[in-house]
């Protein structure tokens, strides 16, 4: 690994931050490693939930009352620490909150993709595309006529590059791509991908779900159009997503649902639409739950996005070591030593990973198994399921050991 993690987190010092991780089963401690998934909530964050419920729980923009215009406007600044923390100089206003990623990639499909595409257009994802991209953009297709159309991944996990230049032509009037695979760890090359999709006059979505929770990324630097990731999966809470788009972007889409708080003016014959980004912001939004994640942005910037990064790749490339030093133990993805996010999807020889997760659950580690939706890649890679151990702020080499062990259990137990 070349560094020791305390070299670059402290990462004991992290852990007191998160009291789940001394939870215990069967007399083990937990040892979490399905981040990919959902990450654990600091205290931090858990007590701006909690103060926020004790002390400024009100609706907001609707009412002159003082727990009113407090409410308003911490929501209000969490759209601009949001904006900050992904490098979106536009602020609030290019800052829409969802309920996840899945909410974002759809919102834009609906908003954008049934006014814009027909049957002359195309869009461009990768054969790596989690489902919320995957069959958000192919049911759109449906509706409009469009036709999708999907770049090729390379043995050893990448894009093929050369496919990609292939298939994005002036008929791409989207390209939508994952930055870091949630099954394989590949880190996309987004910014080459946004230079060719605009160099056609097309936009591209990129879906950060995998990115943004632990590495920097400035959406203006990689010249995304779209960029979406949810709160889960960055040390916030459930029920919170967010839906980055450029501002002139977003002044030409209609809503994507309809109702209080996104409008301006109502008749009984019409209506007109509020300012960004309240016009995409229907209903009560997500208010205890944005400003809890302005909060998640300041504890992950406290810690570090660039040693969070070294941290998670660290640990994803002592993984790969160990697994692969196992002789039936077959990883997926870029190998080791190579530019990857912090997962490694794997499986034993012979054992489902499903029963795998269910052995390594009895030693009190959790893991992800099943295909982490992404069926078609998958059937590509020819398993029809696969385990996932996906790395944090609080994980360590002596987890990754446990893991091991583990595996070698379930080995004996299978023998």
């Amino acid at each position: 690994m070349g560094h020791a993690e305390s070299e670059l987190l402290d990462v004991e010092r992290i852990r007191e931050d998160f009291p789940i991780l001394q939870r215990e089963f069967g007399g083990e401690q937990v040892v979490y490693l399905d981040n990919a998934a959902t990450t654990q909530t600091p205290e931090p964050v858990v007590e701006t939930i909690a103060d926020y419920y004790r002390t400024t729980n009100a609706n907001v923009h609707r009412g002159l009352h003082q727990l009113s215009q407090e409410a308003s406007v911490a929501y209000e600044d969490a759209h601009d620490r949001v904006a900050e923390f992904i490098g979106a100089s536009g602020e609030r206003e290019e800052i829409i909150f969802t309920k996840n990623t899945t909410e974002s990639e759809n919102l834009v499909a609906y908003a954008w993709g049934l006014n814009e595409l027909g049957p002359e257009d195309e869009v461009v994802l990768t054969e790596m595309e989690h489902h919320a991209s995957l069959v958000t953009w192919q049911q759109i297709a449906k509706k409009t006529g469009a036709t999708c159309r999907y770049i090729r991944v390379e043995e050893d996990g990448t894009l093929d590059m050369d496919h990609a230049r292939e298939l994005i032509t002036d008929d791409t009037a989207m390209v939508s791509v994952v930055h870091v695979s949630n099954t394989l760890g590949t880190v996309n090359p987004v910014s080459e991908l946004a230079d060719i999709a605009h160099d056609h006059d097309a936009y591209i979505f990129v879906d950060g779900a995998q990115s943004v929770p632990n590495r920097p990324v400035d959406v203006e630097a990689i010249d995304a159009d779209f960029l979406a990731f949810s709160g889960h999966k960055m040390a916030g809470p459930t029920g919170i997503g967010v839906l980055y788009g450029k501002k002139h972007i977003l002044e030409e889409m209609e809503p994507y649902l309809y109702g209080g708080e996104m409008i301006q003016k109502v008749t009984f014959e019409d209506a007109t639409w509020n300012d960004l980004p309240w016009k995409f912001e229907a209903g009560t939004p997500v208010i205890c739950q944005g400003i809890a994640l302005a909060e998640a942005c300041d504890y992950l910037d406290d810690i570090g996005m660039e040693r969070i990064q070294r941290h998670e790749e660290q640990l994803a490339e002592y993984a790969l070591e160990q697994l692969q030093a196992e002789g039936d133990v077959e990883t997926y993805g870029p190998p080791a030593g190579t530019a990857r996010g912090g997962l490694v999807a794997f499986n034993l020889d012979s054992v489902h990973a499903h029963d795998l997760s269910s052995i390594l659950n009895d030693s009190a580690v959790a893991i992800r198994a099943g295909d982490h939706c992404t069926q078609p890649l998958h059937d590509k890679m020819g398993v029809p399921a696969s385990a996932r151990a996906s790395f944090y702020i609080y994980n360590t080499r002596e987890e990754v050991d446990k893991l091991v062990e583990a595996i070698d259990d379930a080995r004996q137990l299978f023998a």
